[in-house]
């Protein structure tokens, strides 16, 4: 999820750009052969077993957490959020395969990882048991591999280990924003941190599902390997442009990487797009034009872009969607140029008067999840290149922990909301009736699709 704040903290509004219609198509790798459970690209669409794959999906970032046999893992509620999850129509799950244990004051504890080579297995054991919950329920699995931010370690904490103990921190006052992207951003052309990262994405990749015993290579529920969560060229054009050239090598060549280990799945960027590529056009196509990443994807965060304003949610939401709708259009242009297709894989918006209770008025988050799932129908039924969601977020059965909703290492009772931000932000719960039905009629129009 994009971390930043509003305007003044250096996320403001998109204003909107033109495709550059000059801009070649590159040429494409021939995909596989097509395996039988398996998602494939070709062009515009994602396949499955020789059908259009057209989802609905949901982001459960601690998905592995919450499988894990002990400390975070409440195996029995994993289960009851899959099948509340299947019931509603969801086909696809985004969810978290590394962490980084660093020295940032709000990140997930435990980890995955840390510095050695000795990996957390039973973190790991608990993805295993999450992908044979999610194989047992015919659900996909999208699962990112690092993070730009810092609630998971991330990129920053990786730097932080090669370079003699230096980070920044996003909740520190004395480095405000835009220090940490600015810090961050230097991930891409540090050679030591990334053979770090990908001595973890090889581990990753060649495991063997320790419940199911199929090689995670050879299991068609995973749908796709993502780079990152949102990596971006730093925080707005001019320093942006510094990393552009490490920023396209990097995303190619790891896509590169996982490829030469895994021929089967689909890789992708886990890119914001336009907001996170400076707001320049030329960086979302070339960061999506490389052969090894099958299809692009784009994250929409209307409050955290300054669009929507909590202080004045009836007043700005229809501006909001008014935007909303044309960064979609700018995004589906950019798949047409790049003939692949396109997943809108975050967006959200606050409850009613910022509350953070489960089952209170959720008005315009409604309003916000249907007109976009409005738009998702229309591609499909056209034929283009939009072809599912992943809502941001599910917080199913979890609430928060303390009575601030703020989070604390240790906590267990996850919500979907990461630890920087109040438990209960984003998360849409079982008891969101009115958003459940959005959803639910949503995934009922793909399915007649």
């Amino acid at each position: 999820m994009l971390c930043c704040g509003a305007l003044a903290a250096g996320c403001g509004a998109t204003t909107p750009i033109a495709t550059p219609a000059a801009t070649q198509a590159p040429t494409r790798a021939e995909p596989a052969a097509a395996r039988a459970g398996f998602v494939q690209a070709r062009g515009q669409q994602l396949w499955l077993d020789g059908h259009p794959y057209r989802f609905v999906g949901a982001n459960l970032w601690y998905g592995a957490y919450l499988a894990a046999s002990e400390g975070s893992g409440n195996v029995e509620r994993l289960r009851a959020e899959l099948d509340l999850l299947q019931g509603l129509g969801v086909k696809n799950l985004r969810v978290l395969g590394a962490s980084e244990d660093g020295p940032m004051k709000r990140s997930v504890k435990p980890a995955f990882r840390g510095p050695s080579a000795r990996f957390n297995e039973a973190l790991l054991r608990g993805l295993d048991v999450l992908l044979s919950e999610m194989a047992a329920r015919d659900l996909k699995a999208v699962i990112y591999l690092n993070n730009f931010w810092e609630w998971s370690g991330g990129m920053g904490t990786y730097l932080y280990w090669v370079n003699g103990g230096q980070f920044v921190d996003m909740g520190d006052p004395e480095q405000p924003w835009p220090a940490y992207p600015l810090f961050t951003m230097r991930f891409y052309e540090n050679e030591a941190a990334n053979r770090l990262y990908r001595d973890y994405v090889e581990a990753l990749v060649r495991r063997t599902n320790t419940v199911t015993g199929v090689p995670y290579a050879d299991d068609g529920t995973i749908m796709a390997w993502q780079l990152a969560n949102e990596p971006r060229p730093g925080a707005d054009a001019r320093p942006g442009h510094q990393v552009f050239p490490a920023f396209y090598r990097w995303i190619d060549e790891t896509a590169a990487f996982i490829k030469s280990l895994d021929g089967s799945h689909l890789v992708s960027t886990g890119s914001e797009g336009l907001m996170g590529c400076a707001d320049q056009p030329a960086c979302v196509l070339t960061a999506h034009q490389s052969p090894n990443i099958d299809y692009l994807t784009f994250h929409l965060w209307p409050k955290n872009w300054g669009w929507l304003r909590d202080e004045d949610m009836p007043g700005t939401i229809e501006r909001t969607l008014a935007r909303a709708a044309d960064y979609v259009e700018q995004h589906l242009a950019f798949a047409e140029v790049l003939d692949k297709p396109l997943v809108l894989e975050e967006f959200g918006l606050p409850r009613d008067d910022a509350s953070l209770e489960a089952g209170s008025p959720t008005t315009y988050r409604d309003r916000f999840y249907a007109s976009l799932f409005e738009r998702i129908e229309r591609s499909t039924v056209a034929g283009r290149a939009l072809v599912g969601s992943n809502l941001w977020t599910w917080g199913g059965l979890g609430r928060a922990q303390h009575p601030d909703a703020e989070w604390r290492d240790g906590d267990t009772h996850y919500t979907g909301d990461p630890p920087q931000e109040p438990q209960g932000l984003n998360s849409i719960f079982d008891v969101d009736t009115s958003t459940l039905d959005v959803l639910r009629a949503h995934a009922r129009a793909l399915e007649a699709h």
